[in-house]
């Protein structure tokens, strides 16, 4: 792929930052304040950390396997072989970011409405906004980074003094008087910690424009951390603001929390800014995921384990199919109705199922690549503990996903099909398409050669078409024969 721009630390973080924020952060953050008040800031930096436990086990792969467009993809072929690399990243991972993505573009066009009163329809806004961006990011990467960051500028100073102003009661509207926590009790606590982790997931997104960096050994690492820690601030603070300006029990019911939270503390204006807020996040989001999955597409299809056509580059260097597929997707989704309010948060924490499972596997391939090259450079190390730590806390969000058993056993369910038609698939693309062993990992050296763009065409292209004309030799004799007979 031709790079069009060198990119730099900032618009590094603000992939990272545009990536993490979104419209469903801003909703998730509202009811979780609303159901522990205060109390919810311990889940945030709980989950805050283990994201950083994941980044810096992503940050060693990246120093190991430096600029790798398939980025987990790839990590996951050297460490643990095809089936899993399938099964976390062809199905579940890019499943699990088209859906929420969708939620996005549903929720901006209902912020779309709200703030212009137009009697228009929200889904049309969502797809028009969605087919806006896939447009900017067929413009290469120059224009992408233009458009991330000046939404996520925007995004990180709105919210920062939505915030201030409510943490310091400077607001216009009346300051309401409640308790600091709903509870103090760890055992209610705690288990909110997986609703905490989606606020922080995507900083591995910051990964796959490695290769547009000017300095990516060391961005990639700071850019990670600082888009995580800058959330987790303004994240606070937010929450800070909640408690001044918005009861508790209001957060825990609304389906926009943040928006109830704007004209509480400003009225009129507040429910306007909010509204930009998140119009802002859903750009920033929708922007991040259609160029970095466009990207991950493209790297995932030199191992071979998508088409070819994800490979196709236009003259700006843009990702063609990948961008129109996700584009596509996000659009059609939005056109079924499945975005709708009641089905948001059980959406967020199915996706954060698959999400936290491709984390565990960063974390193991972590270990597994130590085991099997220790003496290999790298220019970051994380610590072994973190990589133990990581895998723990994934294991008992993933047990504690939802608060009631009902939602829990739904959410097991959907993504217990999803992985079981995965398994299915990823053998059957295994097995008829790479003609490799299951579960045998590629040797970490031609995972980095398959960033060569001749390595395609010598290593898959050519012996496939040499297949083919086998094949088709083989008929032609076999026409033959039962010709002469």
């Amino acid at each position: 792929m031709r790079n069009q721009a060198k990119l730099g630390l900032g618009s590094a973080v603000s992939t990272g930052v545009g990536l993490i924020v979104a419209t469903s952060c801003l909703m998730t953050l509202g009811q979780g304040a609303g159901t522990l008040g205060v109390s919810f800031i311990l889940p945030m930096v709980v989950a805050c950390a283990l994201n950083m436990m994941t980044a810096a086990s992503l940050c060693e792969l990246s120093a190991l396997m430096p600029k790798l467009t398939g980025g987990l993809a790839q990590y996951t072929l050297a460490g643990l072989g095809p089936f899993p690399t399938i099964v976390s990243m062809v199905g579940g991972y890019l499943f699990c970011n088209s859906m929420p993505a969708s939620v996005e573009a549903a929720m901006l066009g209902l912020a779309v409405v709200e703030i212009t009163g137009l009697p228009i329809s929200p889904t049309l806004v969502g797809i028009a906004v969605t087919i806006a961006l896939v447009i900017a990011n067929l413009n290469g990467i120059d224009v992408f980074a233009k458009v991330q960051n000046t939404v996520a500028g925007l995004l990180i100073g709105s919210m920062a003094v939505m915030g201030l102003i409510g943490a310091l009661g400077l607001g216009t509207g009346v300051k309401v008087e409640q308790p600091l926590s709903v509870t103090g009790d760890l055992g209610a606590i705690l288990p909110l910690t997986a609703m905490a982790f989606w606020l922080f997931i995507g900083v591995e997104f910051i990964i796959p424009i490695a290769t547009d960096m000017k300095n990516p050994r060391k961005h990639v690492p700071i850019s990670m951390f600082l888009s995580l820690a800058i959330i987790c601030v303004l994240q606070i603070v937010m929450v800070l603001g909640f408690h001044n300006y918005t009861q508790w029990g209001d957060l825990a019911a609304s389906n926009a929390p943040h928006i109830l939270y704007g004209v509480n503390m400003l009225g009129g204006i507040g429910k306007i800014w909010m509204c930009i807020v998140a119009v802002l996040a859903t750009v920033s989001t929708l922007n991040s995921v259609l160029n970095s999955l466009a990207k991950i597409c493209y790297g995932m299809a030199k191992i071979n384990i998508l088409p070819d056509l994800f490979q196709r580059t236009n003259k700006k260097g843009a990702p063609v199919w990948g961008v129109l597929l996700f584009g596509g997707a996000i659009c059609a989704i939005q056109a079924t109705g499945l975005t709708t309010a009641d089905e948001i948060m059980f959406l967020i924490l199915t996706g954060s199922i698959f999400w936290m499972i491709s984390y565990v596997l960063m974390h193991i391939n972590v270990l597994v690549l130590r085991h099997r090259l220790p003496k290999a450079p790298r220019s970051f190390r994380v610590p072994t503990i973190f990589t133990f730590l990581g895998i723990g806390g994934a294991i008992y969000m993933m047990i504690n996903i939802a608060s009631d058993i009902e939602t829990s056993r739904r959410i097991w369910t959907l993504a217990g099909i999803a992985f079981a038609v995965l398994s299915v698939y990823a053998v059957v693309w295994i097995k008829l398409r790479m003609k490799v062993p299951v579960f045998k990992s590629m040797k970490l050296e031609k995972v980095m050669a398959t960033e060569n763009e001749f390595y395609y065409i010598t290593h898959v292209k050519r012996p496939r078409e040499r297949r083919r004309q086998a094949r088709t030799e083989a008929r032609r004799l076999r026409k033959e024969n039962r010709a002469r007979n």
